[in-house]
Parts: structure tokens; C-alpha cells; sequence
């Protein structure tokens, strides 16, 4: 096949590559691996094998993540909530209002975000050889120890030694082909920099989006190889176990499939998806619940300070107050929801921007004289007229209480979403909050 053109789409202050191939009935988005070449992609038999047999029932949309391939290079790697909005902007630049989203490997975690954060934009998501978290956890006995991962993370870095060494690491992932193997190694090799690999391994060491799972509610495939040693089947098994109504679909393969069963996962893809065709998934639907992460904050000693100030004083430094708090949530695209008192109740889509918003508006208010505090939870909310209610606001409201003066307080579900933001935390201990059941791990933000 001839390589298909490569287009740009501006994504914030970054440029996206992406290619539109098919002219299917329904849109198609693949979200490719840790590292990825739109053009080269094209010169790997099994890869171009599988475009190729995707594009012919769909209109298939594929992109370089920020930081690989034709796409922008930035310093470390891009969080998840930055690659949703690349998402989007490519969606948006290829006139697409609603697909299917087709996450591969270390493309899943953030598929699954996106799927829930903008369910109005994902008619259905495909898992393909994917996972939830890689490192242990006391919660999480399949994943691998720090000992392993760093060991699997330092193999990766052999793409970028020899041409030989390379070849030697592709063939850790079930390919044998010697053609396929030269040019998989040589797609790998000008995907991106060891320095990016490094940075993406640190990434997904940190990434835990399994407190997301139950929040999925578009149809989904689970597709995994049984004989996948990079990304274990027990992974894509917790996924579909996991995710409400999931179906999972295994095959005898490695973590990237060769020869005819290719064929098997696109057929099986393509059913899977006519399914949801033909059952209006494709369809604009109304959306009643979504992921997002709820930020409140309220003035420290307001009491006092009123009764210092007098109703006039009070009331002129309380319009100060929210005209700043107001700057903040419009320069980190939040959304206020309510304003009670002397206290904000906000919304975002992205929860890295969510506590950068809350920083900014503790630093603020010292010009005004005043002390915030400040709680954040991410969670499945209820949208309700344009506003949003349900336990998780119950737990970023209780979690805000939590907060001593000045300090940004986020729960461990922010904290495990925001990996690669560069954002730092100390432990807080737990906490029971206030009509919320069992205890909650806290985590204070650092800031300079």
C-alpha cells in the first residue's frame, strides 16, 4: 500500500501527526504503543497488513503520540490528560465527532481515560494487548516487581544499540520473520530517542488507572495474544473482568501477532464493531455520567477575618477573592459549578490541570492577605443540568476538609493520574471521611 499522507493537527502549543486511510462507515481511532511512525509503520508487513485489513471497514484515523515519530518532541513525556487532548484535537482536525477508540499496548491506559472522561466522543473502545497498571501493589499481585520492571524497561533501551541488538529485542515480542524483524527494529530505532523511551518507562511506571475500569460504560473488546511475555494475558484479563460487560477475545499469539492470526483479530474487531453499529452505538447519545476530577477550596479563618473587616470590607475583599479564583479555573480550563460563601466548587476534565489550577489559586490569595485550602478527588460524577453530583464530589467536598491551611490535598486516585506531570506529593496517611465508607490514602502536593 502506498504510505497515506501525513497531516498535522494542533494540539495547545504542539503539532500532531496523524493519517486518515479507508472511507468506512464509522470512524476508527488507533492509539499505537509506547513508541510509533506513522510513515514507517506502513514498511512492517504485520503492521501495514493490519491498517491495511482495518481500514477496509472503517474510516481509520492513526497518529503519533506527542514526543514519537512525525509529532512534536517535548522535554519527559506527555501526561495522560495532554495525550487526551491530542486525542481530541486529531478527532477534531479530522472532522470526526464520534469513533471507536483502538488503544494497543501502552496506548490503553490512556484509551480507557478518554473513554470515560469524553464518553460522547467514543462509541467503543478495543483493548488490544493492553493493561491497567504494570508494578505490583498490595491490591495487585500481577504485576511485575520494581526488580523486573527496571530489567524490562532497560531491555527496551537495546532498540537503540546495534542494528543486531534491536533486531534481538523484536524478537522478544513473538516476531520471528526475518523481514519483519529488520524493519520492525528499524521502525523502533527512528520512533524516538533513548532519552524518550527512558522517559515513557518512568511514566508507566507510575500510570494506575484501575480505579477507572468500573466507570466505562461503551462497549468494549478485550483482544490479547496468550503467549504476550511483554504484556502478560493476566493483564487483559483483569481488564475485561473489570470493565462492565466486557468481552474478551484471546488469541495464540505474542504481544504483537504475525502471519494469519492477524487476519483473526481484524475479523474479530470488525464484528465486534458492526455489533455496536447496528446497535446505534454510533449514534449521538445522551451522556448522564462521566470522569472527572472535583476541586473545592475555601478561605482558611474567613470567620474572623469578616468580623475584622466589617460587611463592606468583607464583601469588597471576597469580590477580589473570586474575580482571582475565576482567572485561575478559565487559564486551567476549569469549570465552577457553584460558589458557596467564600468557598469554590469546580469541575475539569484533566486532573493534572485540576491541581495546577488549585496551586496557582493558594499561591494567588497571599496578595490578598488570605490562606486557602484546597481538596481534590477524581471519580465517576452524575451529570445533572449541567453540573455534577454523586460520591465522588461527596469525596473531593470531604477531602477538602481534610486540608490544613494553604495546602493542596488530593486523594490517591488524583495522585495515580497523574503520572509523567511532573507533580510531586507526600504521604498524608489515611483518613476516614465523613460519610464516605473505609479509609482514604491522602496526599499532599509540593510545592516550591
Amino acid at each position: 500500500m502506498e504510505v497515506p499522507e501525513t497531516r498535522y493537527a494542533r494540539s495547545g502549543e504542539g503539532s500532531i501527526a496523524y493519517q486518515v486511510v479507508g472511507d468506512g462507515p464509522f470512524d476508527v481511532v488507533f492509539v499505537p504503543g509506547f513508541i510509533s511512525h506513522v510513515e514507517l509503520v506502513w514498511t512492517v508487513p504485520s503492521r501495514a497488513e493490519m491498517l491495511e485489513r482495518l481500514a477496509t471497514f472503517s474510516r481509520l484515523i492513526l497518529f503519533d503520540k506527542r514526543g514519537t515519530g512525525m509529532s512534536d518532541r517535548i522535554d519527559g513525556a506527555p501526561t495522560l490528560e495532554m495525550r487526551m487532548d491530542d486525542v481530541r484535537a486529531v478527532m477534531d482536525a479530522a472532522a470526526s465527532a464520534r469513533a471507536a477508540i483502538l488503544g494497543v499496548s501502552e496506548g490503553v491506559p490512556m484509551s480507557l481515560l478518554f473513554a470515560a472522561s469524553y464518553p460522547e466522543r467514543a462509541s467503543a473502545l478495543v483493548l488490544w494487548g493492553g493493561m491497567a497498571r504494570m508494578t505490583w501493589a498490595p491490591d495487585y499481585p500481577l504485576g511485575w516487581t520494581e526488580e523486573k520492571y527496571s530489567r524490562e524497561a532497560e531491555a527496551d533501551l537495546g532498540l537503540f544499540g546495534t542494528l543486531d541488538e534491536a533486531e534481538r529485542v523484536v524478537r522478544t515480542t513473538g516476531i520471528d520473520d526475518p523481514v519483519e524483524v529488520r524493519r520492525a527494529a528499524e521502525y523502533y530505532r527512528r520512533s524516538a530517542s533513548p532519552g524518550a523511551v527512558r522517559a515513557l518507562s518512568e511514566m508507566n511506571r507510575e500510570i494506575d488507572v484501575r480505579h477507572v475500569l468500573p466507570t466505562i460504560h461503551v462497549p468494549t473488546l478485550v483482544v490479547h495474544g496468550t503467549e504476550d511475555k511483554a504484556v502478560p494475558f493476566a493483564w487483559g484479563s483483569y481488564l475485561a473482568e473489570r470493565i462492565p460487560g466486557a468481552r474478551l477475545a484471546s488469541f495464540r499469539a505474542g504481544h504483537i501477532p504475525t502471519g494469519s492470526v492477524t487476519a483473526e483479530i481484524a475479523d474479530e474487531i470488525e464484528r465486534f464493531l458492526n455489533e455496536v453499529r447496528e446497535t446505534g452505538g454510533w449514534e449521538e447519545t445522551t451522556v448522564d455520567r462521566v470522569l472527572a476530577t472535583v476541586l473545592f477550596t475555601d478561605i482558611v479563618g474567613s470567620t474572623q477575618k469578616a468580623a475584622e473587616l466589617g460587611d463592606k470590607g468583607w464583601h469588597e475583599l471576597l469580590q477580589q477573592h473570586h474575580a482571582l479564583v475565576r482567572r485561575q479555573l478559565v487559564r486551567y480550563h476549569g469549570k465552577e459549578l457553584d460558589t458557596a460563601g467564600d468557598g469554590f466548587f469546580a469541575r475539569f476534565d484533566g486532573p493534572a490541570r485540576a491541581i495546577r489550577c488549585a496551586c496557582a489559586i493558594a499561591e494567588a490569595v497571599k496578595e490578598l492577605g488570605l490562606e486557602v485550602r484546597a481538596g481534590l478527588h477524581a471519580g465517576e460524577c452524575e451529570l445533572m443540568n449541567g453540573k455534577v453530583g454523586g460520591i465522588a464530589v461527596h469525596i473531593g467536598a470531604r477531602v477538602a476538609k481534610e486540608a490544613g491551611p494553604g495546602e493542596v490535598l488530593v486523594s490517591s486516585t488524583v495522585k495515580d493520574l497523574v503520572a509523567g506531570s511532573g507533580i510531586d506529593f507526600r504521604e498524608r496517611g489515611t483518613a476516614e471521611l465523613k460519610g464516605v465508607p473505609g479509609e482514604w490514602r491522602l496526599f499532599g502536593v509540593e510545592r516550591a
